[in-house]
């Protein structure tokens, strides 16, 4: 129970990897607030609110609080991908991208932040993409973002590195989560490629050639939690 008495947001903490995090934080004794946009995924514990708006950030974390105590624990985990040939790219999906991936990050950062200034050991990790270490053709406004969020939080871990507050970033490659089906349902509609194909196709830009299990990136998120490291962006391939 390395995390008892610990108080964690966990945003996008629903599905997916989201879940699978909180899950781990909560098997170490952490009390974990899940935050997402879809109430009936989040629990009893959980908190509904858009990360795009920050009003409604404020609010959660303000909720959250007061039911569980100060933050001391923030994992940035919210977020969206949908691509198109850069020529394609309109405003919309460009602003969509950047306010889900990159302002969610900022808006819950500094929500949180005067609490995780005060706990004896804040800590903030940004569950970013391989996308915010690498480009890929067909998903410019994604990877834009997901590189802010890295940049962002070195940035944080650069200004508060004389704190006690710790903030690192886990770069995935595609895992196998909701958000990859959506992406293997696009490439069978625009390509007629099959459900199988489609996801081998993602597999195969993965170094290690199969989709990553949502675990193994909660287990990345929880030994930097319990670690002293610092402005680190640990690529999960």
């Amino acid at each position: 129970m390395r995390l008892a008495g610990r108080h964690a947001i966990v945003t996008g903490g629903g599905t997916g990897i989201g879940a699978a995090i909180a899950a781990e934080l909560e098997a170490e004794g952490a009390a974990v607030t899940r935050i997402g946009r879809r109430p009936e995924t989040l629990g009893p514990r959980g908190i509904s609110a858009d990360v795009t708006d920050r009003a409604q950030v404020e609010a959660a974390c303000a909720a959250a609080r007061a039911a569980r105590g100060p933050i001391s624990i923030l994992v940035n985990n919210a977020g969206a991908a949908h691509g198109a040939p850069f020529a394609k790219v309109t405003e919309q999906l460009w602003r969509r991208m950047l306010a889900v991936n990159l302002d969610g990050v900022f808006h819950c950062c500094q929500a949180a932040l005067a609490d995780l200034l005060a706990a004896d050991a804040g800590r903030i990790v940004t569950v970013a993409s391989m996308a915010g270490l690498h480009g890929f053709a067909y998903a410019s406004p994604y990877i834009a973002a997901k590189h802010g969020a890295v940049g962002l939080t070195r940035a944080l871990a650069a200004e508060y590195a004389a704190t006690a507050l710790r903030a690192n970033a886990v770069c995935p490659g595609f895992v196998d989560s909701d958000m990859t089906m959506d992406s293997m349902a696009n490439i069978q509609a625009k390509t007629g490629r099959s459900e199988d194909e489609a996801r081998a196709e993602l597999a195969r830009l993965n170094p290690s050639g199969r989709l990553i299990a949502p675990k193994e990136v909660a287990a990345i998120v929880l030994e930097l939690l319990l670690s002293d490291r610092n402005g680190e962006a640990v690529e999960i391939a």
